[in-house]
C-alpha cells in the first residue's frame, strides 16, 4: 500500500512540471521539475499564490476564467498559462488540472500539471490573447451551447465579468423572448446545423437593458463531422432599431395628422360651401351688379379684401366668390369666426400649438393659418378681435410668419386674406378699439355688400331660390309664391337681410300643411288681403281650418290698424276700414293680443 511519503516522492520526482494547490489557491507543494524550470527553491514557492509567478495576462486569466471554471467543473484541460522564471524568462505552458476529494467528499488538493508548449501551441495562445482583446462582440460556444470564451468587448456590452460567463449556457444571456425560442434542444439543433448569417436576436445585459443584435457564426467540426465549437460575431443594432421604430412612429403620426388635417380642411371647405348655398350669388339689381364688378376686379389679384355690410347680407358668399375666381381656387378656403374665439385661445386657434404648451394641450394642433396655406383665409367678424391680440395678427399679415404656441420654430405661410365685418372699423379706430395699421393692411380693397332692401326685385329671386331649395331639402312638394306674397316681400324692410329671408322661407315651408305656402305664418305682421285669399282659394281645393281663419282675421286687423295709423274709431279709423263697430274691433285686438302701432 502506497503511503503518503511514497505519494510525495513520486509527485516530486515526476518528469513533468506539477504543483499541488490548497483550497485557498496557495501552493501546497511544487515538484522538482517545476522548481528546476523556474529556478526557485521549494521554500520560495510553497505557501504563495500561483499568480505571483505568472505574467499579468495569465494572472488575470487564472482569476477571471480558470479558477472559476475549475470550481464549477473540477478540472481543466489544455488551458494556456505563462510563468515568469526567477531569471525573468517567460515560459508558456499548457495546464491540466484536477481536484482531488477524500472518500467523504471533502477537498484534499488540486493537482496541476504543466507542459511547456510548442511553437504551434504558443501561436494558439497568442491567438487567444488577440481574440479576447479584439474590439468586436465575439463569443465562442461548445457543441452544447456552453460559453467557452468571450471578448472583452462582449463583456463590456453586457456588463459582466469573465468568471460570471465562462462555462454557462449562452441562453442564460438571451432575452426572455429569445430564451423561449431555444428550449427543448432547439439550441443544439441550431449549433449542429453549422454556420448562419444575420440572425436577429436579443440579449439581456446585466442591468436589464435589452440589446438588439444581428448574429453570424462559423463552426468547427470534429473528426466525426459534429460541431464542437462555434464562433459567433454579434453586431449591436439597438440604436438603429430604436431609431427605426421612432421613425415609424413619427411617420405614422405624420400620416395620422395629415389625414386629420385633410379631413379638417375638407370640413372647413364644406362648412363655407354650405353657408354660401354652394357659391351662388343670385340677383340682377344695379346695386348687386356694382358689387360683382368689384369682386371680379379684385379676385385675380393677391390683394387683401375687406368685405363690409350689415349682418346677414352674405359677406361669406362674397368671400367665397373671390376665392373661387382667384388663382388659389384649388387651395383651401378656411373660415375663422373671430367673434367666437375666447381671448385665451386666440393664438392657438390662429397659429396652432404643440403638445403641453398649456393645460389641455394634449397633442399638437394645426392652426387656421397653416390650414389655409396655399389658399385663402376668411376672417369673419374681424372687428371683434381684442385690441391686445391684433398685433399678433398684424405680424403674420405683414411677414407671413408665425410660431405655434409653445414652439420656437418659425413657420412660413402663403395665404390670401379676406376679412369681413358689419362694424364701422374707422369709428373703432377713433374709439381706440382697432389698430389703424391693421385696418390698412386688411382694407387694401374694400367691397361693400348692399343691404337686401336696396336690391329691389332681387328679393323675389332670392325668395324663389330659397323656396325651391328648401322644398327639395325637406322632401316637400314644390310650392310657389303668390303675387300678393311677392308684393309683401318687396315691402318688408328686412333688417336681417338675406339670412332673415332664408329663415322666413324655411319656416313657411315647415308651417305649410297643404299645397299653399303659408308665408303669413312665418313673417310676423305680414298682411294677407282679399286678393291673396282669392288667389289661394283658386289655387287650392283645401278647406281653410278655423285656425287658418283666425290667423287670416288677425292679419287683416293688423293691416287695417297700419293703414289707419293706429286709429281705431272715427273717420278713417280701422273699424271704419273693416266695416265693424269700434267695440267689436277692440274685442278682436284683445282676443288676438295685437299691439297697436304707434301713430306716425
Amino acid at each position: 500500500m502506497m503511503t503518503q511519503d511514497d505519494y510525495q516522492w513520486l509527485f516530486r520526482k515526476s518528469p513533468s512540471m506539477a504543483t499541488s494547490i490548497a483550497e485557498d489557491g496557495a501552493y501546497l507543494d511544487v515538484n522538482d521539475a517545476m522548481l528546476k524550470r523556474l529556478g526557485y527553491e521549494r521554500e520560495e514557492m510553497v505557501g504563495r499564490m500561483p499568480e505571483e509567478f505568472m505574467t499579468p495576462e495569465s494572472t488575470a486569466r487564472v482569476r477571471d476564467e480558470l479558477r472559476p471554471a475549475l470550481r464549477r467543473t473540477g478540472k481543466l484541460e489544455n488551458k494556456p498559462v505563462s510563468f515568469v522564471s526567477k531569471s525573468g524568462d517567460v515560459i508558456d505552458c499548457v495546464s491540466n488540472a484536477i481536484v482531488e476529494y477524500d472518500q467523504e467528499g471533502e477537498f484534499l488538493r488540486t493537482v496541476a500539471m504543466y507542459s511547456e508548449i510548442s511553437d504551434q501551441a504558443r501561436a494558439n495562445f497568442q491567438y487567444r490573447t488577440l481574440y479576447r482583446a479584439t474590439p468586436a462582440m465575439l463569443h465562442t460556444v461548445d457543441g452544447d451551447g456552453l460559453v467557452v470564451t468571450v471578448t472583452d468587448h462582449w463583456l463590456q456590452k453586457l456588463g459582466y465579468q469573465r468568471d460570471e460567463v465562462v462555462g454557462r449556457p449562452i441562453t442564460d444571456f438571451f432575452s426572455v423572448r429569445d430564451r423561449k425560442l431555444y428550449t427543448d434542444g432547439r439550441l443544439q439543433d441550431l449549433i449542429s446545423d453549422g454556420d448562419f448569417n444575420n440572425l436577429e436576436r436579443q440579449m439581456l445585459a446585466r442591468d436589464g437593458t435589452v440589446l438588439d443584435l444581428v448574429m453570424s457564426a462559423i463552426s468547427h467540426r470534429d473528426e466525426d463531422g459534429k460541431v464542437d465549437r462555434m464562433l459567433v460575431a454579434s453586431k449591436d443594432v439597438t440604436e438603429r432599431r430604436r431609431a427605426e421604430r421612432e421613425l415609424r412612429r413619427t411617420l405614422n403620426e405624420n400620416a395620422r395628422l395629415r389625414d386629420e388635417l385633410e379631413m379638417e380642411r375638407d370640413y372647413l371647405r364644406e362648412e363655407v360651401n354650405v353657408a354660401m348655398n354652394f357659391g351662388r350669388i343670385i340677383g340682377t339689381s344695379p346695386a348687386l351688379r356694382r358689387m360683382i364688378k368689384r369682386v371680379e376686379a379684385v379676385a385675380e389679384t393677391p390683394a387683401s379684401v375687406l368685405v363690409q355690410g350689415e349682418s346677414g347680407v352674405g359677406k361669406e358668399l362674397v368671400a367665397h366668390a373671390i376665392h373661387v375666381h382667384s388663382p388659389r381656387a384649388d387651395g383651401p378656403l378656411v373660415k375663422v369666426n373671430c367673434a367666437s374665439i375666447p381671448k385665451e385661445l386666440f393664438e392657438s386657434e390662429f397659429f396652432g400649438h404643440v403638445k403641453g404648451a398649456f393645460t389641455g394641450a394634449h397633442r399638437d394642433r394645426i392652426g387656421r393659418f397653416q390650414l389655409a396655406d396655399g389658399g385663402t383665409i376668411f376672417l369673419d367678424e374681424v372687428g371683434e378681435i381684442p385690441l391686445e391680440l391684433q398685433g399678433k395678427l398684424l405680424r403674420v399679415l405683414q411677414e407671413s410668419e408665425f410660431e405655434r404656441v409653445g414652439d420656437d420654430v418659425t413657420r412660413s405661410v402663403d395665404v390670401r386674406v379676406i376679412a369681413a365685418t358689419n362694424r364701422n372699423l374707422e369709428q373703432l379706430i377713433v374709439d381706440g378699439k382697432f389698430r389703424e395699421d391693421l385696418f390698412y393692411r386688411l382694407s387694401v380693397f374694400p367691397v361693400e355688400v348692399p343691404a337686401l332692401r336696396e336690391r329691389g326685385d332681387d328679393i323675389v329671386q332670392l325668395a324663389q331660390h330659397f323656396l325651391q331649395q328648401t322644398c327639395m331639402d325637406f322632401g316637400r312638394e314644390a310650392l310657389t309664391l303668390t303675387r300678393a306674397q311677392t308684393a309683401n316681400l318687396r315691402g318688408y324692410n328686412w333688417p336681417g337681410n338675406v339670412r332673415e329671408l332664408k329663415n322666413v322661407i324655411e319656416r313657411a315651408v315647415i308651417l305649410s300643411t297643404g299645397k299653399v305656402l303659408r308665408l303669413d305664418l312665418s313673417l310676423p305682421g305680414l298682411v294677407v288681403d282679399a286678393d291673396e285669399v282669392a288667389e289661394v282659394t283658386q289655387r287650392s281645393d283645401e278647406v281653410m281650418t278655423e285656425a287658418d281663419m283666425r290667423a287670416f282675421q288677425k292679419n287683416n286687423v293688423v293691416k287695417a290698424l297700419r293703414q289707419a295709423n293706429g286709429k281705431v274709431s272715427g273717420a278713417g279709423g280701422a273699424a271704419e276700414l273693416l266695416g265693424i263697430k269700434p267695440t267689436t274691433l277692440a274685442d278682436r285686438i284683445r282676443t288676438y293680443k295685437i299691439k297697436k302701432p304707434a301713430r306716425q
